[in-house]
């Protein structure tokens, strides 16, 4: 379903300004890591789409799914606010010993950056080479073709997003960002995964293991 996105022309001007960028500056994540989400998650198996930001912008913590970071690495503050969040939820006093979000992807849960690279050290320094156009377009594909997804939009950027999906045929759980300037305004005490369960269950699918990670 997303390939076809890759013949558009800002595609094309996309990979040819990243191609010259990795020449001489360092750009994360790798390339090879850019399309995890799409890898891990495929257009069929989606149930959950976990919208990010950018990506993470310093060494070893990019790897193409939003909030992740690769196992052997700190686990960034909002994710480890996610993981609190998670606890309090399920009433758990769970141990998370590293950040890689991959299991998730594998059980149906979409793990989208609204964009897909980032400068080292410049944090939303790829805002503006058309990636909003593409990922727009893939959020609109999975509205228009897909049933009963739940979408979790975390903070002001993600909620944007809103007029892109359908009310009428998804669901929409909104809370603020999990980052430690944000969480106490409503991410916290939010529920979203036990929510998100309730309502995969409801549409007969299986719930999310949240703590298989």
């Amino acid at each position: 379903m997303f390939y076809l996105k890759k013949k558009k022309r800002y595609f094309i001007d996309i990979m040819q300004f990243l191609k010259k960028e990795r020449l001489k500056k360092i750009i994360y994540p790798d390339q090879k890591d850019v399309f995890n989400a799409f890898f891990l998650t495929q257009f069929n198996d989606i149930k959950v789409v976990i919208l990010g930001q950018d990506p993470y912008f310093s060494k070893h913590q990019a790897h193409g799914l939003s909030f992740s970071v690769p196992k052997g690495f700190t686990i960034p503050p909002s994710l480890k606010n996610i993981y609190k969040e998670l606890n309090t939820d399920f009433k758990k006093q769970h141990t998370f010993n590293h950040g890689c979000l991959e299991n998730w992807s594998n059980q149906g849960v979409f793990l989208l950056n609204t964009i897909l690279t980032v400068e080292s050290g410049k944090p939303k320094s790829h805002s503006d080479i058309g990636w909003n156009i593409f990922t727009d377009k893939v959020i609109s594909t999975i509205s228009l073709y897909k049933h009963s997804i739940i979408f979790l939009l975390w903070g002001n950027d993600a909620q944007k997003k809103c007029d892109l999906i359908d009310r009428n045929n998804h669901y929409i759980l909104k809370a603020s960002h999990p980052s430690p300037l944000s969480a106490y305004r409503g991410f916290f005490g939010c529920k979203h995964f036990s929510l998100t369960n309730k309502i995969l269950l409801k549409n007969k699918k299986k719930p999310i293991n949240w703590f298989v990670i």
